[in-house]
């Protein structure tokens, strides 16, 4: 499982609206922090989704279903984005069948995989076979019998390690520290029109 979560206190760029926000109530700076981290949060797990998809070469809307999010509340002032799972089944990855083995896009970049299947039966004639599942399987290659064993090919792709790394991590550390002071500030004068007069 992986999380990333915005909070108040982790964004170097709201350290100097700390004065400015102790002079708002309690439930004042609970509901303008509440309103601006879920307002940046929202943004960001849309740019954050698409980001990871083309990280790791699934669609868009896999990767926005795999992203739960819970928001901040009254009590607690964080916007979580959290993902769990393992690695991701090559058939995921526009797997395509070819004389030469399986070609497929794991992290965004086409290659083959010599010699592993999804299909059964002998060429020219291959057919989708139910029991398979559209999965790709390797064959052993120490035998050159019909019928070998086989092994099931996963991607490499794990989404949580894949969230927390490269892009996907730079993005929302760099989105979240420019976006969220002019949030607040907005929310705080929406709130209390003139305060910053």
């Amino acid at each position: 499982m992986a999380d990333l979560q915005i909070r108040w206190a982790d964004l170097s760029g709201l350290k100097r609206m700390d004065n400015s926000l102790g002079r708002l109530s309690e439930m004042q700076r609970s509901m303008v922090l509440g309103r601006a981290v879920n307002h940046v949060g929202d943004r960001l797990r849309t740019k954050l989704t698409r980001t990871l998809a083309n990280q790791t070469g699934l669609p868009y809307r896999t990767t926005r279903r795999a992203i739960k999010v819970e928001r901040a509340t009254y009590g607690r002032i964080a916007y979580t984005m959290r993902t769990q799972g393992g690695d991701i089944s090559l058939k995921f990855f526009k797997a395509r069948e070819t004389r030469a083995g399986v070609t497929a896009s794991p992290f965004g970049k086409r290659r083959l995989f010599a010699g592993d299947f999804t299909k059964a039966g002998r060429f020219p004639n291959r057919v989708t076979a139910k029991g398979l599942g559209g999965h790709v399987y390797a064959p052993d290659k120490s035998s050159t019998k019909w019928g070998r064993p086989v092994s099931f090919v996963n991607s490499g792709v794990i989404i949580p390690a894949e969230m927390v790394k490269g892009d996907t991590a730079q993005e929302f550390t760099s989105f979240a520290n420019t976006e969220l002071p002019p949030r607040v500030m907005h929310e705080i004068s929406f709130m209390l029109p003139g305060f910053f007069d």
